[in-house]
């Protein structure tokens, strides 16, 4: 990969991922109803993943922080799975807005393209 497309796919995930997190605090409804009922505290959860996500995100931007920031990316979507499973197993709206049954199922493919996406940034560059 080149590093022009790098930089732009990097870029890319922390537009992403700032505007991610920042949506858990302008709709934490629609996140807290996706935290599978078996996990404690699912307002708290939501907050320190949207947490997570905004400094996973800006800590791609600076060099220092890159990598562990791609790590960072890497566990939080293994960690936030389960609620995904949790919305397609339980038929969960995202919001308000229902999903049909393909749509999220669909999502789940999609974590592992984001793990990987992650990934990419886990490795020094040249």
């Amino acid at each position: 990969m080149s590093t022009r497309s790098r930089t732009v796919l990097r870029w890319l995930l922390t537009i992403f991922m700032v505007a991610s997190g920042a949506n858990h605090f302008l709709a934490p409804d629609t996140y807290d109803a996706m935290v599978p009922r078996a996990l404690p505290a699912p307002h708290l959860l939501v907050v320190i993943s949207g947490i997570a996500e905004i400094a996973g995100g800006l800590g791609l931007i600076l060099p220092v922080t890159r990598r562990l920031a791609a790590w960072g990316l890497v566990l939080l979507f293994l960690s936030v799975f389960p609620a995904n499973i949790n919305m397609a197993i339980n038929h969960l709206p995202l919001g308000t807005h229902e999903l049909p049954a393909w749509a999220l199922w669909g999502r789940l493919p999609l974590q592992v393209l984001l793990v990987a996406w992650a990934w990419t940034f886990t490795r020094p560059e040249r």
